[in-house]
């Protein structure tokens, strides 16, 4: 059953912000203005289209908390009990035991694996990069643990073990064009709150929280889908992206709890609360593209 978070967020979808026109939109201007650049742009009219974007960023962030600010003001704001009831999303989360994934495992054909594939390469907001912007003027233990993870992302300096590149060599053995256009809007949504979160610091927290309920939740899915891989006869080489995440979020997680969610609480209990909003809101997202996949590939 969804949680009431999922169906806050379903249920506001005849608002401007949860529809294609308005993700997709969203979606290139944060791949124009993250794009690195040569200073040969026209800074002004580049101010003035991201201070217009920014207030309707602000706006779609601001309904994404109002689904769930009744279920995060719920958590604990202590340390213990925080990450007691954070760790407990890996079963009570929107999206937890989604039946989406076991039939990747075990019955999806190619196609439909490569579809799936599509829609979330497309989406991936970089999970390298989101912890990067993250990690800014963050206190000490917490910035620590993710500069860590953000090592483990970058391959500890070897650029045959970076993620990113093993996604994009997945995305060569399968094929696929994973663009804005081809995409569903609930895939570009959930990138799109990802990054809305980690670029802007009043929301530094809520970013630490949604990419720690990431690193909580993923290694399951990770597993089925690799298992999906394996059974369309993909190498180990090929399908390394998911079987590695499969094992390494598991550590990821617990050390992502213990070194920069708990301390953070200790230090400011109301921290504990913007954490919260934050998984929340990544847990619904998932949920919400997890339902809409279910749609295009059982419908």
């Amino acid at each position: 059953m969804a949680s009431k978070a999922a169906l806050g967020l379903r249920a506001r979808a005849g608002s401007q912000f949860l529809t294609d026109s308005f993700q997709r939109g969203l979606a290139h201007w944060n791949r124009e203005r993250l794009a690195p650049g040569l200073g040969d742009g026209d800074w002004r009219q580049a101010l003035d289209r991201d201070q217009r974007m920014l207030r309707l960023e602000g706006a779609f962030l601001d309904e994404l908390r109002a689904a769930v600010v009744a279920e995060a003001a719920k958590a604990p704001t202590d340390a213990d009990g925080f990450v007691d009831w954070f760790e407990a999303l890996k079963q009570t989360g929107a999206g937890q035991g989604d039946a989406l994934f076991p039939w990747l495992a075990q019955e999806a054909t190619r196609d439909e694996l490569r579809w799936f594939f599509e829609q979330e390469a497309a989406g991936e907001a970089g999970f390298d990069d989101l912890v990067a912007m993250t990690q800014v003027k963050l206190p000490v233990r917490p910035k620590l643990e993710l500069a860590r993870n953000y090592w483990d992302e970058m391959g500890r300096g070897n650029a045959r073990g970076m993620h990113g590149p093993m996604l994009d060599q997945l995305v060569e053995t399968l094929a696929v064009t994973p663009v804005v256009e081809n995409t569903v809007w609930e895939s570009l949504c959930l990138a799109n709150a990802m990054t809305a979160m980690a670029t802007t610091r009043c929301y530094a927290w809520h970013s630490v929280g949604a990419l720690g309920v990431i690193e909580l939740t993923a290694p399951g899915r990770s597993a089925d889908v690799a298992q999906g891989l394996r059974r369309i006869g993909l190498s180990d080489r090929e399908r390394r992206y998911f079987d590695l995440h499969a094992v390494l979020d598991v550590k990821h997680s617990a050390d992502w709890n213990a070194e920069a969610i708990r301390p953070a609480v200790e230090e400011d209990p109301r921290r504990a609360t913007a954490m919260a909003e934050g998984a929340l809101i990544r847990l619904a997202c998932g949920a919400r593209c997890f339902e809409r996949y279910r749609a295009e590939l059982w419908g």
